[in-house]
């Protein structure tokens, strides 16, 4: 029996409601997948992925789908101690324009659960973007040509991503370091120490990223019964200048051109005064986010990184300091909890304008 136009017509707008329904109920059944990447590097805008592997949980915890793959950008991989793929296992991989559709329907719709948000999330975009604009340059060609267009899928769409290295700051968990392994280890969890070992060693690369995507499962349900956890919408992200995946509030206040004068350190007899440059260090358990919404509000200068004009950095840790707080104690710039810069936003002292200095 034949159909008419009309019919067929119809029957797509159907097939699409019966899909959307049915990719709801595999949602609801397993709602997140756990990801973990591998690069040539630290920074996505000028490195590459290496390897990915990720799985889907139900509510409980249960595996229900792994996904795994090397990817071959092409280019130099980097040193085999960061990723641990040997150069000739890079060169048989995938490109990512061949695993991104597969990719994209794992994650399309579910949380996203990662560790270092900005790093891992932003790896995938990055090289998702990558895969869509030379698809574009191939397809614009194939226009030319009248040839069949490529599509090679689309950035993934997370219903949000929470950033397991974050919650456990946001927590109040003391850390030696933001290694996987080290944040299980203060949760007691049993595994390995991060540093390296004779039984990792011995264990393929695939073994290794495997174990680490189980680990940061373990660390996210910990945590998560523990209490709140730090999640973002993917709307709410962009990228910064190294293709790190920061919140819009962030880029934001990067972008801002100080309105006053930095007046120089913070000091309990001078307050907080407009222009003064503030660093946040990832020791807090206020949401940066909030934290820089208060410093943009007050006339303040947001800054990543703890340099000499640095006026100030928040951090709630006193001892056993590194990072941002370790390098403001040797040069000489004071920290204050967040709960104590929350308090002195409040009275910011007026500042001298840019255009008066």
């Amino acid at each position: 029996m034949s159909h008419s136009p009309e019919s067929s017509d119809a029957s797509k707008p159907e097939r699409a409601a019966q899909w959307a329904q049915q990719r709801r109920r595999e949602i609801a059944r397993t709602p997140f997948v756990v990801l973990t990447v591998k690069a040539s590097g630290i920074h996505p805008a000028t490195s590459r992925i290496v390897a990915l592997h990720a799985v889907v949980l139900t509510k409980d915890g249960e595996v229900t789908e792994e996904f795994y793959s090397v990817i071959n950008s092409g280019s130099d991989p980097g040193p085999q101690h960061l990723h641990g793929f040997t150069r000739a296992e890079v060169a048989e991989g995938k490109r990512f324009s061949q695993i991104l559709k597969a990719l994209g329907k794992l994650i399309d719709g579910r949380t996203l659960i990662l560790n270092n948000l900005p790093m891992t999330w932003g790896f995938v975009v990055a090289e998702a973007r990558r895969a869509m604009a030379q698809a574009a340059r191939a397809n614009r060609s194939r226009n030319r040509q009248r040839s069949r267009r490529q599509r090679v899928g689309h950035v993934p769409k997370p219903h949000k991503i929470v950033d397991t290295l974050a919650s456990a700051y946001q927590q109040g968990l003391v850390l030696e370091d933001n290694r996987i392994r080290t944040i299980a280890q203060t949760l007691h969890l049993d595994v390995e120490p991060a540093h390296a070992t004779i039984k990792r060693a011995q264990l393929s690369a695939r073994e290794v990223i495997r174990e680490e995507t189980d680990i940061v499962t373990r660390i996210f349900f910990v945590l998560d019964a523990m209490g709140k956890m730090a999640s973002i919408s993917p709307n709410n992200l962009g990228s910064d200048r190294f293709g790190l995946q920061r919140s819009q509030v962030y880029n934001q206040a990067i972008a801002t051109e100080p309105a006053f004068k930095n007046p120089g350190v913070y000091t309990p007899k001078t307050g907080l005064v407009q222009g003064m440059e503030v660093v946040i260090a990832p020791e807090v358990t206020v949401h940066p986010d909030a934290l820089i919404r208060k410093i943009v509000a007050a006339q303040l200068v947001y800054a990543p990184k703890t340099t000499r004009r640095s006026s100030v950095v928040v951090c709630n840790q006193r001892d056993d300091l590194r990072g941002k707080a370790m390098h403001a104690v040797r040069k000489g710039i004071p920290l204050l909890s967040d709960k104590e810069f929350l308090r002195l936003v409040k009275n910011t002292a007026p500042g001298t304008p840019v255009e008066e200095a």
